[in-house]
C-alpha cells in the first residue's frame, strides 16, 4: 500500500501546520465539557503526531490515537513498539506517554468502548486506502455509534466542495530549513480535491525532495448531517471550535448519543 505522510511532509506538518490541532482544542474540550463528559477514554481517529491527545491528556482524559501515517505516529525518537498484529502496530509515545497510539486506517481500526471519539483536520475526507469509500465512512459512523458509551459524543470536521473554486492553485509555506508546494486542483463533478505536494528538507547540507499527491472526497454538510440522523445521532454543525474559525469551506459536527 502507497504510503502518505511520509517522514519529511509528518515533520513538516507536525511544526509548520501545528495550529489547527492546537488552537481547536480548547473548542473540543469545551464541548465535551458541554455534555458533561470530563474523564474517560477519548479516541482520536487520525491522530497525527499526537497533538490533540496532548491537550486532552493534560485535560485529564485517557486517549487513544490511531493514524494510517506510520511516520506521524512515530515522530519521537522514544518510540517503544508495544505490540504488533496483522492489522496494526501499536506505540507509545514520549510526546504523551499516557496515551496508546496505533497504526491502522481509521475505517478499519477497532474502536474500545468510550466516552468521545474525535477527528480533526478533514481526516475522514482522505482516500488513503480502499476502504475510504462513501460506504465505508457511513459504515464507520455506525461502528463509532455502537462504542460511544450512552451520552458520548462524536466530533469531526470535514472539507466541503468549493475547496478550489476554479482551474488550479499553487502556493507554498516555508520554515527553518524546510519547504512545502502543494498545488490543488477539485473536480466539481466527482467532488474530488487534488492535492500534489513537494517537499524539500534539509539533512546534512543538502536538501531532500519527496512527493504525495493525496485525493479527498468532499461532501456536503446537509449529507453528512443526514447519514448521522439514520445512525441514531443527534447532530450540530458548526463553523468553528470555540474561539477558533475552520478555513474556508469546513464544518465541523457535533454527533451525540443519547442512549
Amino acid at each position: 500500500m502507497e504510503e502518505y505522510y511520509k517522514e519529511d511532509l509528518a515533520f513538516i506538518h507536525d511544526v509548520g501546520f501545528n495550529d489547527y490541532a492546537l488552537k481547536s482544542a480548547p473548542g473540543i474540550l469545551a464541548i465535551l465539557a458541554q455534555h458533561n463528559i470530563r474523564e474517560g477514554l477519548v479516541v482520536d481517529l487520525g491522530c497525527g503526531s499526537g497533538l490533540s491527545a496532548q491537550e486532552f491528556t493534560k485535560a485529564g482524559y485517557d486517549v487513544l490515537g490511531i493514524d494510517i501515517s506510520e511516520s506521524m505516529i512515530a515522530m519521537s525518537r522514544d518510540k517503544p513498539l508495544l505490540y504488533e498484529t496483522l492489522r496494526e502496530r501499536v506505540y507509545a509515545r514520549a510526546r504523551v506517554p499516557t496515551a496508546e497510539f496505533r497504526i491502522a486506517s481509521l475505517f478499519e481500526a477497532e474502536i474500545p468502548p468510550c466516552n468521545a471519539v474525535t477527528s480533526i483536520g478533514e481526516c475522514l475526507n482522505y482516500q488513503f486506502d480502499a476502504k475510504s469509500d462513501r460506504q465505508s465512512l457511513i459504515n464507520l459512523f455506525h461502528r463509532i455509534y455502537n462504542a460511544l458509551n450512552p451520552g458520548g459524543v462524536f466530533i469531526f470536521d470535514i472539507a466541503e466542495p468549493g475547496q478550489v473554486t476554479q482551474g488550479i492553485t499553487k502556493g507554498f509555506t516555508e520554515g527553518e530549513d524546510w519547504i512545502v508546494l502543494v498545488e490543488k486542483q477539485e473536480n466539481q463533478q466527482q467532488n474530488i480535491l487534488t492535492r500534489r505536494i513537494i517537499t524539500f528538507r534539509k539533512v546534512g547540507e543538502h536538501y531532500r525532495r519527496d512527493d504525495e499527491i493525496h485525493y479527498q472526497q468532499l461532501y456536503t454538510a446537509e449529507d453528512i448531517a443526514s447519514e448521522l440522523s439514520r445512525v441514531g445521532f443527534q447532530v450540530q454543525t458548526m463553523r468553528n471550535y470555540g474561539q477558533y474559525p475552520l478555513p474556508k469551506a469546513h464544518v465541523a459536527f457535533v454527533a451525540h448519543k443519547f442512549s
